[in-house]
């Protein structure tokens, strides 16, 4: 979730006046300046914390049913996947704040510092298990029930992560521009791991579970390098997008 929020002054304008805009709201990338109403501008706000909410609760079920299919099949690769719902329940929480307007610069930073050493933490945590599933000759079995969610976690944050870029591109909200691409790296991490599982399931290839664990943990040492290095350096502004 490389997502640090940056805060920008905006120009002071006449109560009810338009609000001046970049963004095609079909095209999904800034075309040129556009004119968004009062009005206009807090349906979309609304419509981009919904979108936040969704992910937020996505994530919050999401951990019960991996935790249950984790510990069924012995898996490596869905339960990183759960350590890394934990992380990114906090990262929305950050982002909700950001949208909210209850943001506090210090406390951001902290927090996203938080989040980086929570990602160091997953990558030791996933490395530590892959060893010992190994060593000690643990075979994980196929899941049904982690296959089933994940498979639908692809579908979900892939449509989250359109919404997210559409509404914020009209509205030219930085914060939610880079939330969809941080949602599309979440949908992708959830189709490698996806994959490992299906070659478990319909081949014998419990080798597969692990190698999906190896992209959670090259996927945590680079989210939580990200975080502590924009932490470090203060980065402030609308996010940090250049993943």
């Amino acid at each position: 979730m490389g997502l640090v929020p940056h805060r920008t002054e905006p120009p002071r304008r006449a109560p009810g006046s338009p609000h001046l805009s970049r963004g095609n709201p079909t095209s999904g990338y800034s075309t040129g300046p556009t004119l968004l109403s009062t009005e206009r501008r807090a349906r979309l706000r609304l419509r981009g914390l919904r979108l936040e909410y969704a992910t937020l609760g996505w994530n919050v079920v999401e951990i019960g049913f991996l935790v249950v299919a984790a510990v069924a099949a012995r898996s490596v690769a869905l339960a990183g996947f759960a350590f890394d719902s934990f992380i990114e329940i906090f990262a929305s929480i950050v982002v909700i704040g950001e949208l909210t307007g209850n943001a506090d610069p210090v406390r951001e930073r902290r927090a996203v510092r938080r989040i980086g050493f929570a990602f160091f933490g997953l990558a030791i945590y996933i490395t530590i298990q892959s060893i010992a599933t190994v060593a000690l000759g643990i075979r994980p079995d196929s899941s049904p029930l982690g296959i089933a969610w994940l498979a639908a976690t692809v579908v979900v944050m892939f449509g989250l992560a359109w919404g997210k870029a559409r509404t914020g591109a009209e509205l030219a909200n930085p914060v939610l521009s880079a939330e969809a691409k941080v949602t599309v790296v979440d949908g992708s991490l959830a189709a490698g791991i996806l994959a490992g599982l299906l070659l478990n399931a319909w081949f014998g290839w419990w080798w597969a579970d692990i190698g999906a664990g190896v992209i959670i943990v090259a996927y945590g040492i680079r989210e939580g390098a990200h975080h502590l290095r924009a932490a470090d350096t203060s980065i402030v502004s609308g996010a940090v997008v250049d993943r």
